[in-house]
C-alpha cells in the first residue's frame, strides 16, 4: 500500500510541474486561471496522500485552507477579468 501511495505522490508532483508550465506559458489569461485551479486541486491531493502516509491529520487542514484560498482567488480573478470592481 505504501509503495502505491508513493507512486501516486510522485505522479501528482509531476502533474503539478505540468500545471506550472501551463501557468507560466499559458497563451491566455483563462488558460492560466484553469492551470492555477488544477494546481490547487493537485496540492490538496498531495496533502491527502501525505496525511495518509504519515498518519498526521493536521495536513488535511492545510489542504482545506488551500481549497478555500484557491476558491476565493478564482472568484476574485473572474470578477477582475469581467471588468467589474471587486465591491460590485
Amino acid at each position: 500500500m505504501t509503495t502505491f501511495l508513493n507512486i501516486l505522490l510522485y505522479l501528482q508532483i509531476a502533474m503539478c510541474a505540468a500545471c506550472l508550465y501551463r501557468i507560466v506559458r499559458g497563451p491566455t489569461i483563462p488558460d492560466r486561471m484553469v492551470g492555477i485551479d488544477i494546481f490547487g486541486i493537485l496540492v490538496v491531493g498531495i496533502c491527502g496522500i501525505i496525511s495518509v502516509l504519515t498518519d498526521k491529520a493536521f495536513i488535511l487542514d492545510i489542504g482545506i485552507a488551500w481549497v478555500i484560498l484557491s476558491f476565493i482567488g478564482t472568484l476574485t480573478l473572474a470578477k477582475y477579468l469581467s471588468g467589474k470592481k471587486l465591491n460590485e
